[in-house]
């Protein structure tokens, strides 16, 4: 079962993908995105050691580690992790390679983190719930685990409709089609090149609701400690489309 997952998710996550997944300025690797993360990151770490499930190629585990943090990461892409290495060595930046709901990482962490709706990429409940107690496992007291992820868009999405359009921009289409009974999304990323040359990227996930979220956060023995709508700390309201949670282990 875990070298079939580890399969699945080398063919997903593969070398074209992670090859073009880096976007230097631009996108989710802009600064105006970039920089209140790793800020926001840096302060809950509370100047201990950052852990980061599902550490790609290395966004913001490069910049935070940069910043003064020491940051470890879990992996499962071969592509993506040797994407990362390509920015800092193991030594820089230790990587187990694993699925980030089962593996473990030597040592206690003050701050266990997730961005950019990378626990959605989990696609059971059962699943994004051991991700919680794995988070939990690696945590000293006191410490945080946080999540980056968006609010199910089912609003927008009128009775016999399967799909919604997120982004329509030149060069890019962003279609998501969903299965409500199942909570599975599948984003299908459509990049468009020069004349009639197009690429089209499949990610599924399984979409969460906060409410959710904050009991599968009780049930790792977790509770929540803050929750806004983006790093910069923008009020959550209804109509927020994303939010980050802070959720904070027991003091012992």
């Amino acid at each position: 079962m875990e070298w079939t997952k580890a399969a699945e998710q080398n063919r997903l996550w593969n070398a074209d993908v992670a090859e073009r997944y880096d976007t230097p300025g631009a996108g989710m690797f802009a600064a105006e995105v970039l920089e209140p993360t790793v800020e926001r990151l840096a302060g809950l770490a509370a100047g201990g050691r950052a852990l980061e499930f599902a550490i790609g190629t290395g966004r913001v585990a490069v910049p935070l580690s940069e910043y003064g943090v020491p940051v470890s990461g879990i992996e499962l892409s071969d592509a993506m992790l040797g994407r990362l290495r390509t920015k800092a060595d193991a030594d820089t930046i230790p990587v187990v390679a694993g699925d980030m709901a089962t593996a473990r990482v030597p040592g206690e962490f003050s701050l266990v983190y997730l961005v950019y709706n990378t626990i959605s990429n989990l696609l059971t409940q059962q699943e994004q719930v051991e991700c919680f107690r794995n988070a939990a496992r690696h945590l000293s007291p006191g410490g945080r685990f946080v999540i980056e992820l968006w609010v199910p868009e089912l609003r927008r999405l009128p009775p016999g409709t399967p799909a919604t359009v997120g982004v329509a921009d030149p060069g890019y289409v962003l279609l998501d089609t969903y299965d409500v009974l199942k909570q599975h999304v599948v984003s299908h990323h459509f990049h468009f090149g020069e004349g009639s040359d197009a690429q089209l990227f499949r990610s599924p996930h399984r979409y969460i609701w906060p409410a959710e979220l904050d009991l599968m956060a009780q049930l790792a023995g977790f509770t929540l400690e803050s929750r806004h709508a983006d790093w910069t700390g923008t009020p959550f309201t209804a109509e927020s489309a994303s939010h980050v949670s802070v959720y904070r282990r027991p003091v012992e």
